[in-house]
């Protein structure tokens, strides 16, 4: 199953979720704007862990001002992962391999993140 989540995202929930994510963190000395936190549980066993901030400045390797990560756990193994960090610039890890992302905006960012857990849904349908 997999949740349709209203967009445009920052102008629904940016902001209006709040809730504690474990093991999430920006360490900076300048000043990051937290514009989402969110954990949407699926099951028992899966969950997606959805985490935006708004920085001041693009993070070096980036050519925007957002540091971002999305997870999709499954049986307690990250299998879906889009993340940004200084350096590496905008990624994402899929089916073992990390790969470029082209970040455009957040919505567009939330949108591929919800077509690749219906991939790997689709793809593991079976396991």
């Amino acid at each position: 199953m997999v949740l349709a989540l209203p967009l445009p995202l920052h102008l629904t929930l940016v902001g209006v979720v709040r809730q504690r994510c474990r093991g999430v963190g920006i360490v900076s000395n300048v000043k990051a704007v937290a514009l989402l936190r969110m954990r949407i549980v699926y099951s028992a066993t899966t969950f997606a862990e959805l985490v935006l901030w708004q920085l001041p400045k693009p993070l070096p390797g980036c050519t925007h001002r957002f540091k971002y990560r999305l997870a999709y756990i499954v049986r307690e193994t990250c299998v879906l992962r889009y993340d940004n960090e200084t350096g590496k610039g905008d990624h994402r890890h899929y089916a073992g391999k990390e790969r470029a992302y082209a970040f455009s905006d957040p919505d567009t960012l939330i949108t591929d993140f919800q077509a690749n857990i219906a991939r790997w849904n689709h793809e593991n349908r079976h396991t």
